[in-house]
């Protein structure tokens, strides 16, 4: 398994992957401008020169980052990558020198296996709301807020 920066020929693929999990309700949708936008932001796992996953680190503010649009392929899941994808974008947020790290999830058991701290979401800056608004279930946010914090 190769996990690499995302180049602009993986963004069809990228895009078909978290939309998948979009249609389940399960993250938001990104349209292919947005992606395109946002390339440097995304790591793809691959194997066999097919993308397994896919993960964002979005930085936010000078200490703050989201790891956001984290997408495993089914026949994929359980096999190390989700987390491989989330250790790669908090070690280029170390590398940037942010300090905090925030993810917004349904599964919070697996970000606490990484050592990510359950977070009451008011606590986090109104700037990272942006998204929620296109999310159908806002105002009502399911999602369990979990941070990691960079150890000085």
């Amino acid at each position: 398994m190769k996990v690499r920066k995302a180049l602009v020929s993986d963004i069809k693929s990228i895009h078909r992957l978290i939309n998948e999990f979009a249609k389940k309700g399960e993250m938001l949708p990104r349209s292919l401008n947005e992606l395109y936008e946002n390339i440097r932001d995304f790591f793809i796992a691959e194997e066999n020169n097919e993308i397994k996953g896919v993960c964002a680190l979005h930085i936010l503010w000078e200490d703050l980052a989201e790891i956001r649009s984290l997408a495993v392929k089914k026949d994929s899941q359980k096999k190390g990558i989700g987390s491989l994808l989330v250790k790669k974008s908090l070690n280029e947020a170390k590398k940037f020198g942010i300090k905090r790290v925030f993810v917004l999830t349904y599964i919070p058991d697996f970000f606490k296996k990484i050592g990510f701290k359950e977070l009451d979401k008011s606590k986090l800056p109104q700037k990272i709301w942006g998204d929620c608004i296109r999310c159908p279930k806002f105002p009502e946010c399911d999602e369990v807020a979990l941070i990691y914090e960079f150890m000085e």
